[in-house]
């Protein structure tokens, strides 16, 4: 069924769709739809996977604007969906701002760490772990020695992938170049395919023959015009090997899809505060399936199965771009 109600002071309604009466948990997927085949994709086929397991249903709302992330969390919270979960960071301000004036309503946060509410479980990942791994296999599959990188909004949490990306392309290769570009300053830089296609082009004429997106829905373009030009790219969050098949060298697997079906699978015993999903906890890694498995080869993935392993036992440190904001092999 489909509700919508107009909220006190808002020029537009909110449409909060879904097949069962108003108890059940919720989602809330941000700009860019839950089909962007990236990001809120991944989150939508965790929630997916717990619905059909369980034969349960859920409450979703597709942000339109900015202006409906509060509406939206609070009409949840009004009609008693429990838990409430929210995708991305831009969600952590009217998260702070609803989650103390509904004690008894739990909410999940993907992206979000920082927030002191006791009701909230805070999930964040480790991007540049599986991002560094990524950047390995970018730069021993590169014949130009030149790998590019196409961000979506530049933010801390993008240039934390790009960081990753390039110090794992420099493990392998002292000598390669990196082209990294951000697609815009605004939430809009998460949808604009049009825009991804340019910035690749852009670094294809530069020589890049590997193109990294960490863009959302962008980076549809992205891997699009790779594919077209006859070069190689990496795409993000979700496995999306298919979308280009022997066209996509790998995808780096941000697993925001177990995040939000193991937050539905507690149900009333989920535990807030802060998690962390890096390799070890397998939040995130490389996609390698029947759609790339002739690009990688045998040493290809020795080499980043080795590095992960040394990662997760500590002997290999990934520099995180938000414990050093200058990171050490790229310059953006």
């Amino acid at each position: 069924m489909t509700l919508t109600k107009t909220l006190m002071g808002a020029a537009a309604s909110i449409a909060l769709s879904a097949g069962a009466a108003l108890a059940n948990p919720a989602i809330i997927f941000d700009l860019g739809g839950k089909f962007d085949k990236s990001f809120n994709e991944a989150a939508y086929n965790g929630a997916k996977r717990w619905a059909d397991e369980t034969d349960s249903k859920y409450l979703e709302i597709e942000l339109k604007s900015e202006a409906q992330r509060e509406q939206a969390l609070r009409r949840f919270a009004d009609t008693g969906a429990n838990p409430i979960i929210t995708v991305g960071f831009a969600m952590a301000d009217p998260l702070a701002t609803v989650a103390p004036d509904y004690p008894d309503t739990n909410f999940v946060a993907i992206d979000v760490t920082w927030l002191e509410a006791e009701n909230i479980r805070q999930i964040g990942f480790a991007e540049h772990e599986g991002s560094y791994l990524v950047g390995m296999l970018a730069a021993m599959k590169s014949q130009n020695d030149t790998v590019g990188f196409v961000g979506g909004m530049d933010i801390p949490l993008i240039r934390h992938f790009a960081c990753g990306y390039a110090q794992g392309a420099k493990a392998v290769n002292p000598d390669i170049k990196l082209i990294a570009n951000m697609t815009g300053t605004t939430p809009a830089a998460w949808n604009d395919p049009v825009k991804g296609s340019e910035l690749t082009k852009a670094q294809i004429a530069q020589g890049a023959d590997v193109v990294y997106a960490a863009a959302g829905g962008t980076g549809v373009g992205v891997l699009q015009t790779a594919a077209d030009e006859g070069i190689l790219s990496i795409g993000v969050d979700s496995n999306q090997n298919h979308l280009h098949p022997g066209k996509v060298l790998t995808s780096m697997l941000k697993r925001v899809d177990v995040a939000v079906y193991d937050a539905l699978t507690a149900g009333d015993d989920l535990e807030t505060g802060v998690f962390a999903m890096g390799l070890a906890e397998e939040g995130v890694g490389y996609a390698l399936d029947e759609n790339n498995a002739s690009l990688i080869t045998e040493e290809m993935a020795a080499t980043a199965d080795a590095a992960r392993e040394k990662i997760i036992a500590g002997e290999l440190n990934v520099v995180s771009y938000y414990e050093n904001s200058s990171c050490p092999v790229l310059d953006f």
